[in-house]
């Protein structure tokens, strides 16, 4: 069995952030969601997986390799054009080989190990399995109609739905996808969906099975629901209270609150810092406050007599204060570079 991990989505949703880096390679708990699905495929035996970038996305093979220090082999493919995951798939034909592969989206977070997954596709020797968790809000996603131990239909964003089962990005296939993916059309918005590729399998009477997660998971692609996604791992990884500092990190009266994690090189001074906080290499926070946030390489935080909550500061930002401030609660999304000086009646920024 191999791996497949698409990656070759611009993130647009994701920018300032995702401009000078693969949104797949945005830190969650301090490491890149892409070394989540790396993980969890080597976890379940898996050792031969291709990657889907675009040729700009360079950072992706620059982190991964060869995949040897994942206990990988891996092989990048190419998409030059994005139109849709079904278009992604058919990239990788000569890579899977015929062999049963799992297909994962690389910005795509599940907390429910593969194995589950795994286990469904082999049970009944369907030709696909899917991971389906249940949704509050159906109509925003490609709902699954189930019968028995099979999915007997599909529907991207159902305005009445047939279940509130949601399809979350995890898969597993055998060879077959591929004569589905070359057989369905675009669909309205001109990509070749991966729900339109299933749902031709069920039409040709094949066997597409199921397993159901109650597990938390996240579709990285705001900043909004990376922030969340930061959370969960934080809980999940560190457990509620763990503080984590990386090497020649310095930490001088300050308040940290768990979880929090604080990468190598960093100066905490004067600070109440948490919970959920990340904190990238050779960062500086000094006299402010800060929870619920994300902060990337050398960006700098001082000096402000208000809380920050829910932000995100991308590579070298910087947000100096003034402790004329009075504001209780704020929230900032700097992207990288960006500086901004508050001052008195003043705000000076730059990007």
């Amino acid at each position: 069995m191999k791996g497949l991990i698409l990656c070759a989505g611009k993130g647009t949703r994701l920018q300032p952030f995702s401009y000078s880096q693969p949104k797949t390679l945005l830190p969650v708990a301090n490491k890149p969601v892409l070394a989540y699905c790396l993980e969890n495929l080597v976890k379940n035996g898996i050792r031969d997986v291709g990657i889907v970038i675009h040729p700009s996305q360079v950072g992706i093979p620059k982190l991964v390799g060869n995949g040897e220090a994942y206990g990988l082999r891996v092989e990048y493919i190419y998409q030059i054009e994005q139109k849709g995951i079904s278009h992604a798939v058919r990239q990788a034909e000569a890579f899977i080989n015929e062999e049963p592969f799992v297909l994962l989206l690389g910005d795509n977070l599940i907390a429910e190990d593969l194995s589950t997954l795994i286990e469904s596709f082999g049970r009944n020797r369907n030709n696909g399995a899917i991971l389906l968790s249940p949704v509050p809000n159906p109509q925003d996603f490609g709902i699954a109609e189930i019968k028995g131990t099979e999915i007997v239909g599909l529907e991207e964003k159902p305005t009445k739905p047939k279940s509130n089962l949601a399809v979350i990005g995890a898969y597993l296939f055998d060879s077959l996808i591929f004569k589905a993916v070359n057989s369905i059309k675009p669909s309205a918005r001109g990509e070749y969906e991966i729900t339109d590729a299933i749902q031709w399998l069920i039409n040709q009477g094949h066997s597409i099975t199921y397993t159901i997660t109650r597990k938390l998971y996240s579709d990285v692609g705001t900043v909004d629901r990376w922030l969340e996604a930061n959370e969960w791992m934080m809980e999940k990884e560190l457990g509620s209270n763990q503080i984590v500092l990386g090497k020649n990190t310095l930490v001088e009266n300050c308040t940290l609150i768990g979880p929090v994690i604080v990468g190598e090189n960093c100066v905490l001074k004067n600070a109440t810092i948490g919970p959920y906080v990340a904190v990238q290499n050779n960062s500086r926070l000094e006299n402010c406050r800060i929870d619920h946030s994300i902060l990337l390489e050398k960006a700098v935080v001082s000096h402000l007599n208000y809380s920050l909550t829910k932000s995100v500061f991308g590579r070298e930002a910087q947000l100096i204060g003034s402790e004329s401030d009075n504001k209780k609660y704020s929230h900032f999304c700097l992207g990288d570079k960006t500086k901004m000086v508050m001052r008195k009646d003043q705000v000076d920024s730059s990007d």
